[in-house]
């Protein structure tokens, strides 16, 4: 895992395509505006997990792989 430091307004690049930019800081939050192609999905993690478990639920041979 790759950990770094940002501040209000600054962003990370992930490859050419994703920019991952602070939007706002309020105490322990932090608010994250994610621009991706739209071929990409963007979930939070407990929506992502939500999609893995039907996914798996509908086709039993489906390996949820991290």
């Amino acid at each position: 895992m790759l950990v770094l430091s940002r501040q209000k307004n600054e962003s990370i690049m992930i490859n050419d395509d994703i920019e991952i930019t602070i939007v706002d800081v309020r105490g322990d939050k932090v608010r994250l505006g994610i621009t991706a192609p739209k071929s990409i999905a963007v979930h939070r993690r407990e929506v992502y997990d939500a999609i893995q478990k039907e996914k798996a639920a509908a086709d039993p041979e489906h390996i949820k792989s991290k």
